[in-house]
């Protein structure tokens, strides 16, 4: 396992090098399923922020007030903001397009159960392993968790991918 930091991640480790930079690109192609093997784990972890939060409704256009609105969310079950659900399955997505597999990996599907809110000030740590290798059809499956600072579970769930092709 290597450990650095990368695309604005606070930390990422896996199979993969990783270096240093905003915008960071990784010029190593992603492992083919015949590299892949079942067990290997790659992970990153991210601080989410008031900026994190704010940017990713900007990009997604999702700026439901439970996510931007101090006031409307702390009447809320949640008793205050929580960060978008799909923040996190976008930290998993790019473990597995730039680290495991990495570049040139198709994201196929994905199955995610929200366990707990993320909040402003939480540090995420998203986590991907390989459970099931279909060579024949060129699939991989992943377990995917998302957990806080605190270890607990925030989000869990099922990938299959498409890795690149040799050559």
């Amino acid at each position: 396992m290597v450990e650095g930091r990368a695309a604005n991640y606070d930390t990422v480790s896996g199979r993969r090098g990783a270096g240093e930079g905003k915008e960071f690109i990784m010029t190593i192609k992603g492992k083919s399923i015949h590299e892949l093997k079942v067990g290997d784990t790659a992970e990153i972890s991210k601080s989410i922020t008031e900026e994190v939060i704010n940017d990713f409704a900007k990009a997604t256009g999702d700026f439901n007030p439970i996510h931007l609105d101090q006031a409307y969310a702390e009447k809320t079950f949640f008793k205050g903001r929580i960060a978008h659900g799909l923040l996190s399955v976008g930290f998993l997505s790019a473990i597995l397009g730039n680290i495991l597999p990495g570049h040139g990996t198709i994201h196929l599907f994905q199955e995610i159960r929200f366990l707990a809110p993320v909040r402003i000030g939480d540090t995420v740590t998203a986590r991907v392993e390989v459970i099931e290798l279909i060579p024949e059809k060129n699939r991989a499956k992943f377990k995917t968790t998302c957990v806080n600072q605190e270890g607990k579970e925030v989000a869990d769930g099922i990938a299959w991918v498409m890795p690149p092709k040799k050559g």
